[in-house]
């Protein structure tokens, strides 16, 4: 399979899987990932009269994805358009099916999907990351900086993360376990399965 091939393959599943795991994420209920909060935090904070979530969340999206396009318009792609268009509907019948499935789950069972769902969902984000064709808006920042300032990924995740569940949390967000698990955990994951399966898968062990 040709390398532009693979890099295709990578981003569709691996965007498409991340929604998936974001359904697990939402059915665990302990806790919004830091990109969520910080959202959340804003649309509490507008004054009233103040449109609903959904429409904040995509005027904030907007507004990331204007920046992200004069910074490096190369992470604009495939991965972005997917991220807007469809990884919604994905995580809307991922949730709707595992609660279908698990109408009333213990907290046990939610435990276990929160971190099943935080695996899956760095496993995923390795994929389309390192295929290159584009990412969520969101992801575009770590991703940014890590390369402009040839700093590790991992602690520009971790940054990032801790300044949006820092400032959601101000504006009234509700924080949860699930939170702080995915603002500590997710960069370092998303590193490791980047060095890992994302880089070997695209490039060839031999050339690693």
């Amino acid at each position: 399979m040709k390398e532009h091939t693979r890099r295709i393959w990578m981003t569709i599943v691996g965007v498409l899987v991340c929604g998936f795991s974001v359904g697990m994420f939402n059915f665990s209920v302990l806790g919004l990932d830091p990109f969520q909060v910080f959202t959340h935090g804003i649309f509490i904070a507008l004054p009233e009269g103040k449109p609903g979530f959904g429409t904040v969340y995509a005027v904030v999206n907007l507004l990331m994805l204007i920046v992200i396009f004069l910074a490096d318009r190369s992470k604009i792609g495939l991965g972005t358009v997917i991220n807007i268009f469809l990884l919604g509907y994905v995580v809307e019948y991922s949730s709707l099916l595992f609660e279908s499935l698990i109408p009333n789950p213990s907290l046990a069972v939610r435990f276990i999907f929160l971190l099943l769902g935080i695996v899956i969902m760095c496993f995923s984000s390795a994929l389309y990351f390192t295929a290159d064709m584009g990412v969520s808006t969101y992801d575009a920042v770590s991703l940014i900086i890590s390369e402009k300032k040839k700093w590790k990924f991992q602690f520009c995740r971790i940054s990032s993360d801790l300044f949006c569940t820092i400032v959601g949390f101000a504006f009234g967000a509700t924080v949860g376990i699930g939170t702080v698990v995915t603002a500590f955990f997710m960069g370092p994951l998303i590193a490791f399965f980047n060095r890992t399966v994302a880089e070997p898968l695209r490039y060839g062990r031999q050339k690693m």
